[in-house]
């Protein structure tokens, strides 16, 4: 098996629903998002993923978060935008275009958010 992972960045601001303490008010957050796919088999290339697709694989998600309320934006105007939910968002939607891209051959083995420098939170199936 192999596995390959990418890292970017965003700042964004939210607040946690059904809460008491200082999350439940509005505030923000420089994200790290990091993805780590995996797969039995390579490409012609030798690669399980050129990092260059991983990337690009990953930006929308980023762009439609980035300096946001994410509160305000689909799902998480329902669903609370923890680091947990978002690392679950982030991994369906990146695993959703690979699974199309790789035929399967390619999948997100697991999404950790970074709150801040010392907090995550990780999601995997």
């Amino acid at each position: 098996m192999f596995r390959i992972t990418v890292e970017d960045t965003f700042a964004a601001g939210h607040y946690l629903r059904n809460y008491r303490g200082k999350c439940e008010n509005p505030h923000g957050h420089n994200y790290r998002v990091r993805v780590t796919l995996e797969g039995e088999f390579l490409d012609g290339a030798g690669l399980l993923l050129d990092f260059k697709d991983l990337k690009e694989a990953l930006k929308p998600a980023v762009d439609r978060l980035d300096h946001q309320m994410i509160n305000d934006l689909e799902p998480f105007d329902s669903v609370n935008p923890s680091a947990e939910n978002l690392a679950r968002y982030f991994y369906e939607r990146i695993g959703e275009g690979l699974r199309r891209t790789t035929n399967g051959r390619v999948a997100v083995r697991e999404v950790t958010i970074f709150e801040t420098e010392t907090t995550t939170a990780t999601y995997f199936k």
